[in-house]
């Protein structure tokens, strides 16, 4: 059986899924690996057959995308000959987490393509949304269209919807508590979150950042480049994660069973659906809307949270599940 499994490289989760996916779907037959996206820092260790340019946003340093490097980095000749590039053909089995090229590619050419993804959730009406931004159902109905779906979410809101994958380089973490607070938030500017987190002195926090190449420490903030090791043992060892409103960082933190604070970036629809829904779970949010972060950061370092979620390691039936369902 040949298998091919696209992936989407924006971000670091679609990546850090795929290093737990990649191994089992190997057990299937012989594996092809596409990445389309420039802005993920984790890497898989695998071989990847495809890499190609895609659709990518690109992270700005004010809590949102840089629309304008965005729109430069699109290249919509380069997108067609891409799909056209790729023998879907020579596959019995497509795999896409959100992946737009191959996912276009099918759909024109008539192929059943498989999405194994957190945005698949969003095919469900009873995933949680705050309704005051519905324009962005589009985007995330039409990016990467496929014919299955298969999601991850907080809760198993629907038939199709499983809890999130943990990573079992996560699950295998030695835990613990040293007191600081852990902050990854790639739209903002780390010396912005310096200044911030200098107004609450006499905590650490751990800053990793998109928007450094070098390591430093600004009296009670150390700040470093994201590095997929360092920051899973800061993550581990932390009071709480501070975070944006993306799926598996928050999955892990809940997972590990550490304090959790999202601050979504501003206009991203899933972003803001993933913050709304923790809210709904009774965890705090910073919406962009809030230009004043102290009192509820100097609330979230003070008060506890008593949560408990249950993310059973159940990413082996799925593919399992799926491989005899789908393949052909």
């Amino acid at each position: 059986m040949k298998i091919l499994y696209a992936i989407q490289g924006t971000g670091n989760g679609h990546v850090s899924r795929a290093r737990e996916i990649v191994p089992l779907l190997q057990k299937y037959g012989e594996l092809d690996i596409l990445i389309s996206g420039t802005q993920a820092d984790v890497k898989l260790t695998q071989d990847i057959k495809y890499q190609l340019h895609g659709f990518s946003f690109v992270f700005g340093k004010k809590g949102g995308v840089d629309h304008y490097k965005t729109w430069h980095n699109m290249n919509l000749p380069r997108f067609r000959k891409d799909m056209k590039s790729i023998p879907l053909n020579d596959y019995n089995l497509i795999v896409n987490d959100f992946e737009p090229v191959t996912a276009w590619a099918c759909k024109l050419q008539g192929l059943e393509s498989v999405s194994l993804s957190h945005q698949a959730a969003f095919k469900s009406k009873k995933v949680p949304r705050p309704r005051t931004i519905d324009w962005g159902k589009l985007i995330l109905s039409r990016y990467a269209p496929t014919t299955h779906h298969i999601g991850f979410h907080f809760e198993r809101y629907d038939s199709f919807i499983y809890t999130p994958v943990i990573r079992s380089e996560i699950r295998n973490l030695l835990v613990s508590n040293l007191g600081h607070y852990t902050v990854y938030l790639p739209a903002i500017d780390d010396k912005h979150l310096v200044k911030v987190f200098k107004q609450i002195p006499h905590i650490r926090w751990e800053v990793f950042s998109k928007h450094t190449q070098t390591s430093y420490q600004d009296g009670n903030v150390f700040v470093a480049p994201v590095h997929n090791e360092k920051f899973n043992q800061s993550m581990a060892s932390c009071e709480g994660l501070f975070t944006g409103g993306g799926f598996e960082g928050p999955a892990e933190a809940l997972f590990l069973g550490k304090k959790l604070l999202v601050a979504p970036m501003r206009f991203q629809y899933e972003q803001q659906c993933n913050a709304y829904a923790l809210k709904l779970l009774g965890l705090p949010v910073i919406w962009s809307s809030n230009n004043n972060w102290l009192p509820i950061l100097k609330e979230f370092v003070a008060k506890p949270q008593e949560h408990q979620f249950n993310f059973p390691d159940e990413t082996a039936m799925i593919i399992d599940d799926m491989v005899k369902k789908y393949a052909r």
